[in-house]
């Protein structure tokens, strides 16, 4: 195992994350150090409101190579923030606090101080501000990746879609040979470093049935070729599968990857399969991102209901990594 200190980025200040973060780092002992990137005044305060109590332990960004970390507190390099209640509707206001927490994260990782990552939700519309489609897209972006993909990995099926948070009308335009090719590739490469194998990914059509009315027929144009072409590079692919019965359970079991077409038709399926037991990776990065597959949540904050599945096996994936 590789015991690197694993960075954590809370993510949106009014979110569940800090919750599930909580609850994962008492129900778990973890070998490798945790550094969380946060406000220690929000952390106090939802403490309070979450009835929990753990000693924080502040590090001196400057110095952290050698100070002592261990997981017996909570370890933070703490970034101003202040709100009066502990937990608030989701506005504006954070976003130079998350740019400031990524930034802090993305530096150490720059440096070479570790090469584990997690991030937790953040505001897609106010955050990200249609800059990005989401934040793989903002990350890779800070890190120069051009070839970057989103994998919901679970160890009996993963998943990922061509097009991420695309609107769907604009999604049939973005379906192309040498963008289906790159995901395929990313997802080789990373069944390889981490796995030692080479995945069996199963590549969805875009229609349903992969059959259209329509004069141009996607699946017939492009999906189906670029399978051809890349089963003739000796990866382990095959398509274009119905997606209305690739996960079938006696279907699913022929593959370790589904490749999907748009976000939805993979990440439903997957979330109905595993619900929380899934973790979102970051391809094509320089280092390894994860994110728990699930959004800042307000219908359930403050309410200490909240499953840190997801959060728990990020952790304990990076630990093996």
């Amino acid at each position: 195992m590789n015991y690197k200190p694993i960075i954590v980025v809370a993510g949106e200040p009014n979110s569940i994350f800090l919750e599930i973060f909580f609850k994962a780092i008492k129900l778990k002992k973890y070998h490798c150090p945790i550094i969380l990137i946060a406000s220690k005044d929000l952390i106090n305060l939802q403490m309070k409101k979450l009835k929990v109590n753990f000693k924080v332990n502040i590090l001196n960004i400057e110095n952290l190579k050698r100070q002592k970390i261990n997981n017996k507190s909570i370890n933070l390099i703490n970034v101003n923030y202040t709100q009066k209640k502990a937990f608030q509707k989701i506005t504006n206001k954070s976003n130079k606090y998350i740019e400031n927490c990524f930034h802090i994260a993305f530096s150490l990782i720059k440096k070479k101080y570790t090469h584990k990552l997690i991030n937790g939700p953040i505001s897609k519309k106010h955050f990200l501000n249609k800059k990005f489609y989401g934040v793989t897209e903002y990350i890779a972006d800070n890190f120069s990746t051009k070839k970057n993909g989103m994998l919901i990995y679970n160890k009996k099926l993963s998943v990922c879609p061509v097009t991420t948070h695309l609107p769907l009308k604009f999604v049939s335009n973005s379906i192309k040979k040498k963008v289906i090719h790159e995901k395929i590739d990313l997802i080789n490469r990373f069944y390889k470093k981490n796995f030692n194998i080479k995945p069996r990914i199963g590549v969805l059509g875009l229609n349903p049935h992969c059959e259209t009315i329509d004069k141009f027929n996607e699946d017939e144009k492009i999906i189906k070729p670029i399978i051809k072409y890349l089963k003739r590079s000796r990866y382990n692919v095959s398509g274009p599968l119905s997606s209305d019965t690739a996960f079938l359970k006696d279907n699913r079991k022929n593959f370790d990857v589904i490749l999907g077409m748009y976000h939805d038709q993979v990440l439903t399926p997957i979330k109905t399969l595993f619900e929380y037991d899934a973790i979102n990776i970051t391809l094509g990065l320089p280092f390894t991102r994860i994110s728990p597959d699930h959004g800042p949540n307000q219908k359930m904050l403050g309410k200490n209901l909240s499953n840190p599945l997801s959060l728990i096996r990020s952790i304990s994936f990076l630990e093996k990594n």
